[in-house]
């Protein structure tokens, strides 16, 4: 064996033969087939194998075990662990230190940018019009029944000689989305959705007023990290055709999830 000092074989006493003296003559380049390349790595990263491993890359001819050691106790496997616990403990505290350094590395990016959307009554008699609205997406949306669910949080209808706002609720549909209004708040006041539930409207419809804001909360969705959400939007009527059946708005909305915050954080 080319690089391999004489091997004496032994028995212990389960009459298995046992290597007694096996030693290595050469540099880890010259060692033979994949043992070699094992020793090249380790030496890289600083590591040495236990005998036992040396013993499952030795030539096929030569069946080596050791006597009276016990593979998970071994001198050699305390120190490997010894040194993985060791590497693991850097590597937690290290994250610890870059999240300690990020004052929230979790924070989605949120600039305030209002839009303006038009939606068209439910009562027009055109198809294809956009009656409903989603806010986190942003999208407007045709409602051709009252069962098209799933994509809308808000329908704009006329009831009574007026505009309102309907939530899924009031056409029978199961949502989480809701409407609330405070009346005589300039936009850019209103900073924060309700928390309190029993301020929102379910199933009823809401009128549409000049010199009011509404706020949403919308339908459940799955957020960004795989968990439950709902958002939070604010909205204030700018153009209310009452006989023309439209109504143009402007809205923010929030991209945080189940955050009642109506404008981004300083």
């Amino acid at each position: 064996m080319r690089g391999w000092a004489p091997v004496h074989l032994t028995r212990c006493a389960s009459g298995y033969p046992t290597v007694g003296g096996l030693t290595r003559t050469t540099t880890a380049g010259n060692l033979p087939g994949t043992w070699g390349k094992v020793k090249e790595l380790q030496a890289f990263f600083g590591l040495d194998t236990p005998i036992r491993d040396q013993a499952h890359f030795a030539p096929s001819s030569v069946f080596v075990r050791t006597c009276n050691v016990t593979p998970s106790n071994t001198p050699e496997r305390l120190a490997h662990r010894g040194s993985r616990r060791a590497a693991l403990a850097v590597t937690f505290l290290l994250s610890a230190v870059v999240l300690a350094c990020s004052s929230d590395p979790f924070a989605i990016p949120w600039q305030s940018s209002p839009d303006t959307v038009l939606l068209y009554s439910l009562a027009r008699p055109e198809l294809n019009l956009e009656s409903g609205f989603n806010f986190h997406t942003g999208r407007s949306h045709r409602i051709e029944s009252a069962n098209a669910t799933g994509n809308w949080d808000v329908a704009l209808d006329t009831r009574g000689g007026q505009l309102v706002f309907l939530p899924p609720g009031a056409l029978g549909i199961r949502s989480r989305a809701r409407i609330t209004t405070f009346p005589g708040e300039a936009f850019a006041d209103v900073l924060r959705a309700p928390e309190d539930t029993l301020v929102y409207s379910v199933n009823e419809p809401v009128p549409v007023q000049a010199g009011t804001v509404y706020v949403f909360r919308t339908d459940q969705s799955m957020g960004v990290f795989g968990t439950n959400c709902v958002y939070y939007a604010k909205l204030e009527p700018i153009d209310i055709d009452v006989a023309g059946g439209t109504l143009r708005f402007v809205f923010e909305a929030s991209p945080v999830c189940n955050d009642f915050r109506l404008v981004p954080p300083d």
